[in-house]
């Protein structure tokens, strides 16, 4: 008699119960079970078991990258929002469509005052030239005021205007009456050449000390010192110095013997030390860019006396804000002391002209260190490899290779027009360019090459 055991045993594909026949056989029932459809899945147990060990994995990993995100997001917040600060100025005229952080405010200020001044010079004058400049500010004038109701005046365009007219007036300051007669070379136009190099040299300290400054004494009428030649190296992290080294002829200078050390700072983080390179001496003088600060400094080399100045604009730069770059930044060549037939200059730039070079005339009268002149370009700063003042007109050189600058831009401060269509070569024997001056008593450019000491005749 046969018998049927329903088997409740799970099958692992369906999941059903089996239904399995039997028979009796002494006294017991005795049936036939194929057991594998049951057996343990050992080899699919195997997969899972390798996809929960992957995504174990995977977790970890990303754990390990959110770990290191929240660590680094307090920072990254931070920059967030100091970028955010500092844009929100402009957000109004970016959604106004126009192209400068100037106010409407700011402009109307610095309107006001260009009126005033160019009343001041016509008054004194009275010709054709300060009649064209009133004339012009009276537009202007009127364009600011109809800003004030539409958006249809770009403002960069006024702004553009009110810099031109600014160094316009500047222009029309007095200049010298005996400027024609004492330097002719002046009057024949910019600069048509430069020599290959007529003195070359390794500093006194050596190659090592790869920035600073170097040159003959610069004043024309100089006594003192008239026949000096000076270097001033960058001794702390070629960025600081305290000393100025003196040679009282050309002959000691290239012998590097007889020579007269001055200090002028008693540390490197001493208010009165220097701070980059590009200092000059004129006359008794050495004229540097004071320490941490938007100052220039005078130092007497004869009374050890120390006179500071500071530089007009609005947020002039300093401390590595706005060096000389192009190629490769120069650490600290925030500020540029130059000297020329007009006088002492000073080269920097502003967050007001946008980190566009600005050029101040300085002025000493035996008493008082002041600035008497500016002028704004369009020539941003960290563009420029170095720059030079040549009877008024500012030089800018850029990198070409590693021997090799080129003079590409000039700006003339009696006109206020610029030239970027030159095309000077400049030869070096090192990449690095410390600083670059013109010196009107023999007319060269005096170069610090990263420890060399070049020397060029300046062609008219």
């Amino acid at each position: 008699m046969l018998l049927f055991l329903l088997l409740l045993l799970s099958s692992t594909d369906d999941s059903q119960a089996q239904r399995i026949s039997g028979q009796q056989k002494g006294g017991s029932c005795v049936c036939a079970v194929n057991s594998s459809m049951w057996s343990f899945p050992a080899v699919k147990y195997d997969a899972v078991l390798q996809q929960v060990k992957s995504c174990e994995d995977s977790v970890n990993n990303l754990q390990t990258r959110v770990e290191l995100s929240n660590q680094h997001l307090p920072d990254i917040q931070a920059q967030v929002e100091k970028l955010t600060a500092r844009l929100q100025p402009y957000q109004y005229l970016n959604d106004k469509g126009l192209y400068s952080a100037l106010s409407l405010r700011l402009l109307g200020q610095e309107l006001g005052q260009l009126e005033t001044d160019i009343s001041s010079i016509h008054t004194a004058k009275n010709n054709a030239q300060t009649q064209k400049l009133t004339r012009e500010v009276g537009k202007l004038r009127r364009d600011v005021q109809r800003m004030h109701t539409s958006d249809t005046i770009n403002m960069e365009t006024v702004k553009n205007k009110l810099r031109y007219l600014k160094n316009s007036a500047e222009s029309c300051r007095s200049i010298p009456k005996d400027f024609t007669s004492k330097y002719t070379q002046c009057y024949k136009g910019l600069m048509t050449n430069i020599s290959n190099p007529v003195v070359t040299k390794i500093s006194p300290y050596g190659k090592s000390y790869i920035s600073g400054s170097w040159g003959k004494q610069a004043q024309q009428d100089s006594q003192g010192e008239r026949d000096s030649y000076w270097v001033q190296p960058l001794v702390n992290s070629h960025a600081w110095g305290t000393t100025v080294r003196l040679y009282s002829n050309y002959e000691d200078f290239m012998a590097s013997t007889n020579h007269r050390d001055f200090s002028f700072a008693s540390s490197y983080s001493h208010t009165n030390a220097i701070e980059g390179p590009n200092a000059v001496l004129y006359g008794e003088a050495l004229y540097y860019h004071c320490y941490r600060s938007a100052d220039v400094c005078r130092y007497n080399l004869t009374d050890k006396s120390v006179k500071r100045v500071t530089l007009p604009g609005t947020g002039v730069g300093f401390y590595n804000k706005f060096p000389y770059c192009y190629y490769d930044c120069r650490a600290y060549s925030d500020v540029d002391l130059e000297a020329d037939e007009t006088g002492l200059w000073a080269i920097y730039a502003t967050l007001g002209n946008h980190g566009n070079l600005v050029v101040s005339r300085l002025a000493w009268d035996g008493e008082a260190f002041n600035v008497t002149q500016t002028w704004e370009t369009r020539l941003f700063k960290k563009a420029v490899s170095n720059a030079f003042m040549v009877c008024g007109v500012l030089y800018a050189t850029r990198y070409v290779n590693e021997y090799h600058e080129e003079v590409f831009y000039a700006f003339d401060t009696a006109t206020g027009r610029e030239d970027n269509l030159l095309a000077l070569p400049l030869e070096k024997v090192a990449t690095g360019v410390a600083s670059l001056s013109y010196n009107p008593t023999d007319r060269q450019i005096y170069m610090y090459n990263d420890g060399y000491l070049l020397a060029y005749q300046a062609e008219f």
